[in-house]
């Protein structure tokens, strides 16, 4: 059987935005052994849990769109873009389920942030605004190397690095994570900026993975980003149903 990893589209309705954007994570997924499974975002609620029913895995990509302060319980400043209530509600449902069911999940950029705010995290909203920081984490997306990145040690993101520590990364968002959320730890950071670059949830049996940068885009130069969606397979494919004689091992 194949591993089936859902993911939904990036947008309701920038359709530009999906075009370009999607192809490259659908390309990652496919090329680390595994089947993408795309969630529309205009189905019912019951259409996307029988999707989600045959799935093994979550990954949760980038967007156009911010992630709404009223979530992490701030106002909206004026460089905060606006949201988007269909990817807001179809990333629930998917979060929903990977938590009740411990499948693994990877997070990319608007998707750790998603995350993060799930676990009741919050969101620097604007970098240069809120922490004017010298660096430029929005370069473009031919930049391939846009600033270094330090690893935590004994994380799984230094093991998908093969323990390597530093390594330079892309980048393209301007909001990041603030308040680290609930049993989050953290795994990555701009050493010019402490700018959080990745984040795993703190269980030994759970494998979750955000990342802010975009290893979709640098999958076939980057050996790091080929380890990263080769660790999302490896864990997706490992998982199986919970049964109900099944002890749940708190995360």
């Amino acid at each position: 059987m194949p591993i089936r990893i859902a993911i939904p589209e990036p947008t309701t309705g920038d359709a530009a935005y999906n075009a370009r954007s999607l192809p490259p994570y659908l390309a990652a997924i496919q090329s680390a052994g595994a089947l993408p499974v795309v969630v529309p975002l205009h189905e019912r609620q019951d259409r996307v849990a029988r999707l989600l029913a045959g799935t093994q895995g979550v990954l949760l990509p980038g967007s156009g769109f911010d992630v709404d302060p009223e979530r992490y319980g701030e106002a909206r400043i004026p460089t905060c873009g606006p949201a988007d209530a269909g990817r807001t509600a179809v990333d629930e449902l998917l979060l929903q389920d990977a938590f009740n069911l411990h499948k693994p999940i990877l997070a990319i950029c608007h998707g750790v942030q998603t995350l993060n705010v799930w676990l009741n995290g919050t969101l620097i909203q604007d970098l240069k605004t809120v922490l004017n920081t010298p660096v430029n984490h929005a370069p473009g997306r031919d930049v391939v190397n846009a600033h270094p990145i330090q690893i935590a040690s004994k994380s799984r993101l230094a093991s998908a690095a093969g323990e390597i520590l530093k390594a330079e990364c892309n980048s393209s968002h301007h909001q990041a994570i603030g308040r680290v959320g609930d049993n989050l730890r953290v795994t990555a950071v701009c050493p010019f900026d402490e700018v959080i670059e990745a984040v795993e949830l703190d269980s030994p049996y759970h494998f979750v993975m955000g990342i802010q940068w975009h290893p979709e885009r640098t999958y076939t130069a980057s050996p790091l980003s080929r380890s990263i969606f080769a660790a999302f397979a490896r864990a997706a494919g490992a998982w199986r149903p919970r049964s109900v004689e099944t002890p749940v091992a708190s995360a």
